[in-house]
């Protein structure tokens, strides 16, 4: 197999669409059939893996709503990135900021079309399921008490106006890529990015009736561990999938996300146990997940030593940031995706600038590795990031809101359970 370059060595080639398109190294057979996999795989995480992992962490009543929020966005990320969103990402760049309207509805790509080495339709598709697993990790702030049209119109005008100008910047040839971020697989445009989102969008919504003051319990925590593990074999697809190749950078990055979701699983696990005297299987599941959220930025830069620091500090930087930095400022994240996703993000977005190994990818190079100026540049996307999605989301919020007459369910509705008051159903039959 032919030795890749740094640009395809990432999520997506740096170069602006129209080379891609021009063939690159031509069809790889090999390449094509592994991406084609991994586009599956991380297809499965959104209806299938954050459903279960997200519904078993929502209230009974509520498990169903879960789901359909979670479906939807992934319906929604689906027909919206095929229409516009991918040429919005990855067409030719405007002023660095966001790409043209030249591939809208794929327009200009054929079935001969090639990105790198693999057809640009399994490209779109393998990046549609990043766009769609994004917005879905919003909702882990929010369940329990967001209108479903509310959530609706939200994804669209997000995953266009917030997702889509951050994936450009990222991995379509944007400014950020220009400036040498490294992200190879989705730390700001998939993690900080959807955690800040919530965040926002939790503070703008309000803390769910009786929180702090009743006990919330998880509907089923089965249900979670369950999508915690769906998760991990998705993430794989995730990870891996993002060197467009198969080859050597994608068998470290699969390796890497292995042993960075167990590490951080093992840490969370132990501090929560010498903390709270219990290791709970909620707490396991979750580390494991915050494990992989930090080795996402890193995945195929970093080598195994870097792994397994990176998920050690994710273990604990994810139980902190639930644990004791939510109560202490005292916001409601409901299923705490701004402090897994969004703490986590920013965590493996910085180690990537002290641990990126030039013999695992040429050019990517962290300070340990004689470049200090890296980490600076990881600090730079991380804040502008976060400052852009948090503002625009916020004039999205307000959008929505007079859209759709706000945006919170009803009082009653929320006492009731949105199962029943807005889908008719029940997860459960309790006597």
């Amino acid at each position: 197999m032919k030795k890749k370059s740094f640009a395809l060595t990432t999520i997506m080639s740096l170069a602006p669409l129209s080379t891609a398109l021009a063939g690159g190294d031509g069809l790889d057979t090999g390449d094509t059939a592994w991406i084609i996999v991994a586009t599956a795989l991380v297809m499965m995480m959104t209806p299938a893996g954050l459903a279960l992992f997200y519904g078993g962490m929502s209230r009974y009543k509520n498990l169903l709503n879960t789901f359909a929020m979670t479906i939807v966005a992934y319906c929604l990320g689906s027909v919206i990135w095929m229409g516009w969103g991918y040429s919005l990402a990855f067409g030719p760049d405007k002023a660095g900021f966001i790409g043209g309207l030249d591939h809208l509805f794929m327009s200009g790509i054929d079935i001969n079309s090639l990105s790198g080495t693999i057809p640009t339709y399994v490209f779109a598709l393998f990046q549609m399921t990043f766009a769609a697993i994004t917005v879905a990790l919003v909702l882990g702030s929010v369940v329990d008490r967001m209108k479903f049209s509310s959530w609706i119109i939200f994804c669209c005008l997000w995953l266009t106006a917030v997702y889509c100008p951050i994936a450009h910047w990222v991995w379509g040839g944007g400014w950020m890529s220009e400036m040498g971020a490294l992200d190879f697989a989705g730390g700001n445009v998939v993690h900080i990015n959807a955690g800040v989102a919530g965040l926002v969008l939790a503070l703008v919504l309000g803390k769910r009736k009786g929180y702090g003051k009743e006990a919330m319990f998880p509907s089923s925590v089965a249900f979670t561990a369950l999508g915690a593990a769906m998760l991990w074999f998705g993430w794989f697809g995730f990870n891996a999938g993002s060197a467009l190749a198969a080859d050597g950078v994608a068998a470290s990055a699969f390796m890497v996300t292995n042993t960075s979701a167990s590490m951080a699983g093992l840490s969370w696990m132990f501090i929560e146990w010498l903390v709270n005297k219990k290791p709970t299987v909620l707490g396991l599941a979750s580390g494991i997940v915050a494990g992989l959220v930090a080795i996402t930025p890193a995945a195929g830069f970093v080598g195994l030593p870097a792994s397994m620091a990176i998920g050690f500090a994710a273990g604990i930087c994810g139980f902190y940031s639930v644990a004791v930095l939510k109560k202490k400022l005292g916001y409601d994240d409901s299923l705490d995706a701004f402090g897994v996703h969004g703490m986590c993000g920013c965590l493996g977005a910085l180690a990537t600038g002290l641990f990126a190994d030039p013999a695992i990818t040429e050019g990517a190079k962290g300070l340990f590795f004689g470049n200090p100026g890296q980490l600076w540049i990881q600090f730079v996307s991380i804040v502008a990031t976060a400052a852009y999605t948090g503002f625009a989301t916020l004039i999205l919020i307000y959008i929505t809101k007079a859209l759709t007459n706000g945006i919170r369910v009803e009082d009653n509705e929320e006492e009731e359970g949105l199962d029943n008051a807005i889908h008719g159903e029940r997860a459960f039959e309790i006597s």
